[in-house]
């Protein structure tokens, strides 16, 4: 696989992440509500703030490897 096609792949997964994460986290902490289950706090925080900043992490990441040829 090229490097290329191999950070596209992060890419996306990294997006479908963020969706995700951002949805649970706008949840929890605009509605008030827990959307999958039960909630996890993490310092204060709910656990899927923390993913979406990984998530976040890991597409500017990406992104910057693919504008880097």
């Amino acid at each position: 696989m090229k490097k290329s096609t191999a950070l596209k792949v992060i890419l996306g997964i990294s997006i479908a992440g963020m969706i995700f994460s951002g949805y649970l986290s706008y949840g929890e902490l605009v509605k008030n509500t827990c959307s999958v289950g039960g909630c996890l706090y993490t310092l204060g925080l709910p656990a899927c703030v923390y993913g979406f900043v990984i998530y976040l992490i890991v597409f500017i990441i990406s992104i910057l490897g693919i504008k880097s040829k």
